[in-house]
């Protein structure tokens, strides 16, 4: 490893030696080496000097942006509180910048997908409101490529401030893996101190999502490269900080900084688990952080600078209270020119929930439960499964004890209206599936985590261990009340992902008469309704973990950290 690093810093070295670019736009790529279009660097030299250099973090904000009802885990109970919403956000960007000139923003992705809005306009409305916010710095998540490749690419590459990612290539077909599609990293100078970032993303997303989202991407483990970019930022760039702004999940995060690769890594600025990291938490080469999701955040880390030394840091979690701040005229109206050609679709009430709407439990939550019902009351199968998203802010119920379900709503829960589809599946296959899921959730080697939460079901009930061993966590499965027959067949519903396999089925393979019904998900949501409204959609206790409960907020554990 040693060796192949010397040998990528010298290549770089040589190869910008006088050509005026960054040494690594000139690079010549060998087999074993990382490529990269021109690494971006924001250089604006100064005499050392002394201030406070503070780095401003959004992520997952899932295009939502209007305030919403956000959910808070306060003495072991929920508490509902307005924050987030872009034009509010931009007001308390604009005054932290105003207290402090020497202010760099970033967001680290998703972006572009979680609301009508965006998939209405295949993400172009969030790009001129993203612009007004002024950010900085980028990086592509998880979500960038629901709309497909070139489209992710144009979207990211229209927005005026760079974008950063080191894990990330254009497939050449055959699995070859061609150039970066994004630079690896940036380089920001202020008072006398040059601060490096490098970007990384879930290099599971073929895998958590449809694949035909990510096809001509090629992703690889984000410890694949980062000694190398980081030797590059330390010897080469002559960076004092070294920050990475990652979209792995806060498990995946942790087990990073973990790693020996990590070293020389100050910080992991990261996202995609909608975690809310109060205090930095220490790892044995860096130190990680998660500013939670939906724009109710932002992360702020301090640095000191004293001479043009940096001589200490801080971080912490702001929450934008849309009472406090108040809403950005300008941005307000931004919104509301992209939004009105909408506006009635988006505002259409569906129906009601007597409880107030959320998805932030690992286990159960109301929204799913209100999927569930949904497909069990449209499609007659022994068992209903669904995906363990963690996508759509709360929604608490009014004076009148009502949460309204608009087309908006549907859209926040279920961005893509994928067909339902029906399947059979023997009781092994389900045994073996479940077990499988819940690894994804429990794994105790954080790098096997999937990022998504419980996967969630209806017609049969689970008990299990969620901290077992893997393939031995379900202690007990039901059907309709009866025990699990391994042998048996049962019919199961779930959504199409698109570029699956014929024979695949919310990952279970080798389903059998797999075929897609004459309705989507959001049809059957608006007819159930209408033909159900108010609905209580209470979790009922389908799954049931024995060794945790059921308000369970993370999947972390053995860090000081808890969500709240």
């Amino acid at each position: 490893m040693v060796n192949r690093r010397r040998t990528f810093l010298k290549t770089a070295l040589a190869a910008g030696v006088g050509a005026g670019l960054s040494p690594l736009a000139a690079a010549v790529p060998t087999e074993n080496q990382p490529t990269a279009p021109t690494a971006e660097t924001d250089l604006s030299p100064e005499a050392p000097s002394t201030g406070t250099l503070s780095i401003l973090q959004t992520t997952d904000v899932h295009c939502q942006i209007h305030p919403h009802d956000e959910m808070f885990w306060e003495n072991n109970q929920m508490v509902f509180r307005k924050t987030a919403g872009y034009a509010h956000l931009s007001t308390m960007l604009k005054q932290l910048r105003k207290g402090n000139p020497n202010t760099f923003t970033i967001d680290t992705g998703d972006m572009f997908q979680g609301s009508e809005l965006s998939v209405r306009t295949l993400g172009s409305a969030m790009s001129p409101i993203l612009d007004a916010l002024a950010y900085d710095l980028y990086l592509p998540g998880n979500w960038e490529v629901i709309y497909g490749k070139r489209k992710m690419q144009s979207l990211l590459g229209g927005l005026h401030a760079p974008k950063i990612c080191a894990n990330m290539y254009h497939d050449l077909g055959d699995g070859k893996k061609g150039e970066l599609i994004f630079p690896a990293y940036h380089v920001w100078s202020k008072l006398g101190v040059k601060i490096g970032f490098i970007g990384l993303t879930d290099h599971l997303v073929p895998l958590r999502q449809s694949p035909n989202y990510s096809k001509g991407i090629i992703y690889t483990k984000p410890e694949e490269s980062l000694a190398q970019w980081v030797e590059v930022l330390r010897e080469q760039e002559q960076c004092d900080k070294i920050i990475v702004i990652a979209h792995l999940g806060l498990s995946q995060q942790i087990h990073l900084a973990n790693l020996p690769v990590c070293e020389g890594v100050d910080y992991i600025l990261g996202g995609d688990t909608h975690e809310r990291v109060r205090e930095p938490i220490q790892c044995k080469y860096s130190k990680v952080v998660e500013p939670g999701a939906f724009g109710s955040f932002v992360g702020r880390l301090d640095f000191k600078v004293e001479n043009g030394k940096i001589v200490g840091d801080h971080y912490e979690l702001l929450e934008v209270d849309a009472k406090k701040w108040k809403a950005d005229t300008e941005v307000a109206a931004l919104i509301k020119e992209q939004e009105a050609p909408f506006k009635e679709d988006i505002e259409k009430v569906h129906g009601y929930s007597t409880l107030p709407l959320y998805r932030y439990f690992v286990i159960e939550n109301t929204i799913d439960t209100l999927i569930l019902n949904a497909l069990s009351w449209r499609v007659n199968t022994d068992i209903v499964l669904s995906n363990g998203f963690r996508f759509c802010p709360p929604r608490n119920v009014d004076a009148n004890g009502l949460a309204p379900i608009t087309e908006g709503y549907i859209y926040d829960m279920l961005p893509v209206d994928s067909p339902i589809r029906t399947a059979k599946v023997t009781g092994q296959q389900l045994l073996n599936w479940l077990e499988k899921e819940l690894n994804n959730v429990f794994a105790k080697d954080a790098s096997q985590r999937f990022g998504g939460w419980v996967v969630k079901f209806k017609g049969m009930q689970v008990k299990f261990n969620a901290f077992g061993e893997n393939g031995k966590r379900v202690q007990s499965v039901t059907v309709a009340g009866m025990p699990l027959d391994v042998l048996k067949e049962y019919s199961v519903c779930a959504c199409e992902r698109d570029g699956d396999p014929e024979d695949m089925l919310c990952r279970i393979k080798n389903v059998k008469d797999a075929k897609n019904s004459p309705f989507t998900l959001h049809q059957t949501m608006r007819d159930y309704l209408k033909a159900n409204s108010p609905v209580t959609p209470e979790p009922l206790g389908n799954a049931i973990a024995l060794d945790a409960p059921p308000t369970l907020l993370t999947q972390v554990t053995g860090v000081p950290y808890e969500f709240r």
